[in-house]
């Protein structure tokens, strides 16, 4: 920190208690009190220096007797007894040093007691002012360590525009890349040469300084109240500073002051948080909400959440939480499913999480992504969404949600309305496979078995079979949870996607031998290279799809063989068991009631027999027509 030495006498100050007194070998004869401190001083110093302690002694002096001792009172001084301590090392001429901390309750003293340059040449207004001008406003440091100062004696400071020039000086220096200020300029100790090499003692040393990021100045006016805090924002925004800079010191100084907002914060972080009272608190965040740039991306959706659920917990005005889930919805595809479990902070929900923010969120973002994508028109085919780069935010925000879904279906007081609500809320096109929303549907209906038929059949309509894949298709085949329509449609989606398979892979392979000319010795024409790597790939394509209808011919066949064995034994035993009859329901994809099972005659055996033998029939049939089509090959 800079400093200048004023004044070239030894000190003569002494202090005994409350009380100073100047050991120049005269009595005192003037007393001057400044709180609950004395200053035992000396007519003549003060009235040279001082127009209102001049008119003070003499007012003083005449209307009391000579012989009685003068005694001034200073109510309201700035910076009390500790700046009139230096102001009367002054007017004695004693050593002292301006400093940062000190020049500016001692330039505001000096204004207050009129230590102008009418009185004397050189007088502490025009030492202070030259001071704060020459060395403290040149320097970010002591630009800072003034602003400082400025907040204990702030009426007087604002009055004298030291306040705003501190501002402004500081706006300046974190508008500008650091290593540009003017040489010579001290960063930790180090001096600077116009080269760039730091200095010792005015020698180069060779070493470079460091590097300054645009986030250098953060911690520094943390440290500040938030009153000046803001100004310095609003004084650096005026000043064209990029949002994104504004935004990162924001979030700087939250976290700072606003203990929480990571869930994960270690316990030397939180100790390094400065305590505010919870209404504290609520205004500081309600302030940096106001002060937050709008514009997506610049403050991290993780930080959002963390002030969000402060927010909550401190019962911020609902402006404010408004606002904070308006900002996680622009940016809603960022987000990670450890932040949407918001808990319910309120005794009147019933719910373990906040489900009615997330889906005000989700709204918030469904509207964002409509608006960017007015007049693209609507989505195509599944194909073209997956390739599409502007549904990949919509795609992330889908899969988020469907697995927030599968994390609170399990809580029992979660209404069907409620789920059903925000899992319709993601569009059709967005998701370009369903296994996220039918296992989250899955756990709900476990968890709620007192569920109707009807429920159950309605909630599941959000399920497309045809967008299950084949682990899902084959764990939804054989669900005993899910309605027996659904069941149905997946087996039929799986047949149709595995004959619309065959008829794909057969097309290509008659299109691959008409399209591809051929010259002796297997040698594609001339002119044909870019078709014949075209084909090779097809080849490619073609040789995979026939090995994966190889593997389900091979499954077809080992049901064949299952089903043959239940029907042998069926006849062997001439009787049907229960858990025989469940074995058998589930491998041919019904479900058979109990009851009925146990209440079968031996009449009905040989009905059912014959019922597997024409079911087993059937599929040896679609074995053969496989195996027919694969002999392409």
């Amino acid at each position: 920190m800079a400093c200048v030495k004023l004044g070239s006498k030894p000190d003569s100050f002494k202090r005994q208690g409350q009380a100073w007194f100047c050991t120049t070998g005269l009595p005192s004869d003037v007393t001057i009190e400044v709180g609950d401190m004395s200053f035992h001083l000396h007519k003549f110093p003060l009235l040279s220096k001082s127009g209102v302690l001049e008119k003070l002694i003499e007012e003083s002096s005449s209307s009391s007797p000579s012989d009685e001792p003068c005694i001034i009172k200073l109510s309201d001084l700035p910076g009390g007894a500790r700046s009139f301590e230096l102001v009367a090392r002054f007017c004695y001429g004693v050593k002292l040093e301006l400093t940062a901390v000190n020049s500016v309750p001692l330039r505001c003293t000096a204004q207050h007691l009129d230590m102008s340059e009418d009185l004397c040449e050189g007088n502490l207004i025009s030492h202070t002012e030259s001071f704060l001008n020459k060395v403290v406003f040149r320097s970010w440091k002591d630009s800072l360590k003034a602003l400082q100062s400025c907040e204990e004696i702030l009426p007087y400071s604002e009055n004298l525009g030291i306040v705003k020039r501190c501002i402004d000086s500081l706006a300046v220096k974190a508008c500008t890349d650091p290593n540009l200020f003017s040489w010579p300029m001290e960063f930790g100790g180090a001096m600077q040469s116009p080269g760039g090499s730091v200095l010792w003692n005015g020698i180069s040393t060779g070493a470079r300084p460091r590097n300054f990021s645009p986030d250098w100045w953060y911690d520094d006016v943390a440290s500040l109240s938030f009153s000046m805090y803001r100004r310095l924002v609003q004084a650096m925004e005026l000043r064209g500073i990029r949002q994104e800079i504004i935004a990162g010191s924001l979030t700087h100084y939250a976290k700072k002051y606003l203990p929480g907002l990571t869930r994960r914060q270690t316990a030397g972080a939180a100790g390094l948080t400065t305590q505010l009272s919870e209404e504290e608190q609520r205004n500081l965040l309600e302030e940096i909400d106001g002060l937050l740039p709008v514009q997506k991306g610049l403050v991290p959706t993780k930080v959002l959440f963390g002030m969000l659920r402060t927010a909550m917990i401190l019962k911020a005005d609902a402006a404010c939480a408004c606002n904070l889930e308006k900002r996680i919805g622009l940016q809603l595809d960022q987000a990670s499913l450890e932040d949407l479990l918001l808990p319910n902070f309120s005794y009147t929900m019933e719910t373990l999480y906040n489900v009615e923010c997330v889906q005000r969120m989700l709204e918030h973002f469904l509207q964002m992504d409509q608006l960017e994508n007015n007049g693209m028109g609507s989505p195509g085919l599944m194909d073209d969404v997956a390739e599409s780069p502007s549904l990949t935010p919509l795609t992330t925000v889908a899969r988020l949600i469907d697995g927030y879904l599968a994390e609170i279906a399990p809580d029992v007081n979660l209404k069907l309305p409620k789920f059903q609500t925000l899992a319709g809320m993601v569009p059709d096109y967005a998701r370009p496979l369903d296994d996220g929303l039918y296992r989250a549907i899955d756990i709900y209906l476990k968890t709620h078995p007192w569920m109707s038929e009807g429920d159950r059949e309605q909630l599941c309509r959000l399920i497309d079979c045809q967008k299950l894949s084949l682990e899902a298709c084959t764990h939804a085949a054989q669900n005993e949870r899910l309605p027996l329509r659904v069941v149905v449609q997946v087996l039929f989606f799986e047949q149709l996607q595995l004959r619309t398979s065959i008829a794909g892979c057969l097309l290509i392979s008659d299109n691959l031998d008409r399209s591809v000319p051929l010259r002796s010795g297997n040698i594609p024409v001339s002119g044909e290279a870019g078709g014949w790597a075209t084909a090779v790939r097809e080849n490619q394509v073609l040789k995979v799809g026939m090995d994966n209808m190889r593997m389900r011919l091979n499954e077809l066949e080992k049901e064949c063989s299952d089903m043959r064995q239940e029907i042998e034994k069926l006849g062997n035993k001439g009787k049907i068991t229960t858990g025989g009859w469940g074995g058998v329901g589930k491998k041919i994809g019904f479900k058979l009631k109990s009851n009925q099972m146990c209440s079968a005659q031996d009449g009905s055996v040989s009905d059912q027999q014959r019922g597997f033998s024409a079911k087993l029939e059937k599929l040896q049939a679609k074995v053969t027509k496989h195996k027919k089509q694969l002999s392409i090959e």
